[in-house]
Order: C-alpha cells, then structure tokens, then sequence
C-alpha cells in the first residue's frame, strides 16, 4: 500500500480511505458481520484512514468501527487513523435538523465520539458542514483546543468553500477538506481545489463512485428500499438515472479496453488527479463488503496515460452528469 501526506500538516495516510458510513446507514440494510470482516481486511491491506461521523445511524457506525478495532490485531489497530464528522442535528425518527458548531457542542461531540469508538484520540475532526450562526473560526478554535489538550490529532474541514477554507486556516492548521469529487462531481475544480493547494490543504474525497451510480454495478432497474439516501437523490431519478447510466457504459468501453472494472477506472481517474498520483488527493472508497474492497484496491494497479485520460473526459465530460447531487433541502447545506 503506497502512502499519501494529508496536506502539509496531516498525517501519512494511505492512498485510498475506507468510508464506513454504509456500513450503517443510508443505503439500505447491511451485514454487521460482513462489515466488520470488510474493516478488517482494509486494514490487512494496509488501508489506514477509517472515516465516519457520529451521526451516522446515531452513533451505529462508530460503535460498529470500535468494535472493528478492538477486535483487529494489535499491529493493524495500532495502523489505524479515525476521520470523524460531527455537528449534524437529528431526531428520533431520523430527520435532520441542522448542524451545531458552538465550541461547546463540538466538545461534547467529541467526548462522545471518543466514548464510541474506544479511543483515547481522534485523528482527524470536521464539522460535517458548516453552521451558519457560528463564525468558522470559533468551531476550527474549539477543535485546536482539543488538539492542545491530545484528544484531537489533526483539524479537517467538510464541504465549505475557498473563503471559509482561508477563514479556517488562518485560525489553526487545516490537514485536509473532505468534499464530493468523482468523474461526475467536478465543481471543486474551479476554485475551491486550487485554494487547498496553495494553502498546503490535502483532499479526502467521498463519492468517487458517485454512491454506486458510476460503479459499473447499478442498472437501471434496480429497486431501491425506503431507507435507501439514492430513492430521494436527484441523479438516480427517472431522465437522470437514464442519463448518467448511458455515461457509464461509455465509460465502460474505456474500461474494458485496459481490461479493468468501470469502478476501477472511476477511482483510478480521482487519483490521477493528484500531483505525483494522489499526494494531495485520497479517494475514499464506500465498501460494505470484501468483494467491493478488493475491487476498489485494485484501481492502485491502474495507470491511466494521456491517452486514457482523454478518451475519458470525452466520455464523461465535466458537467456532464445529469441531477444535482442531493435533494434541494440538503443542498442547502453545501457551502461548498
């Protein structure tokens, strides 16, 4: 497993991250089990960013993850960085309600977190997005004095734009921005990308396989349950659906020329978007179970020339996705 700086002031992570939220909410019933073996064989491989947020199923996914951990083998537990989201709001019937950012929220978060999980430090924390009756540089302080006192390792940032990125970290080090960026999820690349790189920010990107959608494994007749996000998400609707899936079979020619998966090929392309493959870009990947993880793995094995690469963007232009990326109500939140 090759390794990545999170920007300048992170950690040494590994060039691909595992996203655990499915492991617990949002896209449907998962195996508990089958989760557990999928934590434990990223960390064989030598997967170390482990992310999450604590309001995923309320609490399930990092319970789900402290018990990964206490039950790997010292050497891989010890291996392991903990990424974590805090501030959104719910309510026992599982609606939103907003995110809270007040310095004493973000501490009582974190004790929280820190309870759940089984550990005496979080490696990365974030507000999951931006709370708009609190300055950013109050939240980013509060997490600094966590920082100084050892329950916090290293600051992130979660969907927020160029200004709020200087704001940030003006007030403390900012490891890295945890943002929605695939082949279809381009917006960071007008101006919130080239903020990162000068400000020596490094990117944690989720959704390089857009929820599944440019997985190569959706069709478009698949039912989705009640408790599926992608039933209410704009881009798996109807037109849309129809649309992007006719993107994604373009994309599987090219794919299939190198002999590689359409997922492969989707992740491949998010890591050649960083200088030297990926120092300043590290895909999270969404794997619920060992078959998806190893697939994912092996985009590391896929070298993309400038031939590739073009024959891509021709493909899946920027732009090219049809549907936003989250019904209006969540799009709201999005600062970014």
């Amino acid at each position: 497993m090759r390794t990545s700086p999170l920007g300048t002031t992170g950690p040494q992570v590994s060039a691909l991250g595992l996203g655990c939220m499915g492991m617990s909410a949002l896209y449907g019933a998962a195996d508990r089990a089958e989760s557990i073996a999928t934590i434990h064989a990223a960390l064989e491989a030598g997967v170390t960013l482990l992310d999450t947020g604590d309001f995923y199923a309320m609490g399930h996914n990092e319970l789900l993850i402290g018990e990964a951990l206490r039950t790997a083998p010292a050497a891989r537990r010890e291996q392991a960085l903990t990424s974590v989201k805090f501030g959104a709001l719910r309510d026992p019937d599982g609606g939103w309600s907003g995110y809270d950012g007040r310095p004493a929220a973000v501490r009582n978060f974190a004790a929280y977190s820190l309870q759940r999980l089984g550990v005496d430090h979080i490696d990365i924390y974030r507000i999951a997005r931006l709370d708009p009756d609190v300055p950013i540089e109050e939240t980013v302080g509060a997490i600094a004095e966590l920082v100084e006192k050892g329950y916090v390792r290293h600051i992130g940032l979660s969907e927020v734009g160029a200004d709020t990125i200087r704001r940030a970290a003006a007030t403390a080090p900012v490891s890295d921005l945890q943002i929605e960026y695939s082949l279809i999820s381009r917006g960071i690349e007008d101006e919130i990308l080239p903020t990162t790189r000068e400000l020596g920010i490094g990117i944690t990107a989720y959704g390089v396989l857009s929820r599944g959608l440019i997985s190569g494994h959706f069709t478009a007749d698949r039912q989705l349950g009640a408790d599926d996000f992608r039933a209410m998400s704009p881009r798996f609707q109807g037109d849309n659906l129809r649309h992007n899936l006719n993107l994604v079979e373009a994309l599987r020619k090219i794919a299939e020329q190198k002999g590689v998966s359409v997922a492969q090929i989707a992740i491949a392309w998010v890591l050649s978007r960083g200088p030297r493959h990926g120092t300043d870009i590290v895909p999270l990947v969404g794997a619920r179970r060992r078959d998806r993880l190893t697939e994912a793995l092996g985009a590391l094995d896929v070298t993309l020339d400038a031939a590739d690469l073009a024959a891509i963007e021709e493909a899946v232009p920027a732009g090219a996705a049809a549907g936003d990326r989250y019904p209006a109500a969540q799009m709201a939140h999005l600062e970014s």
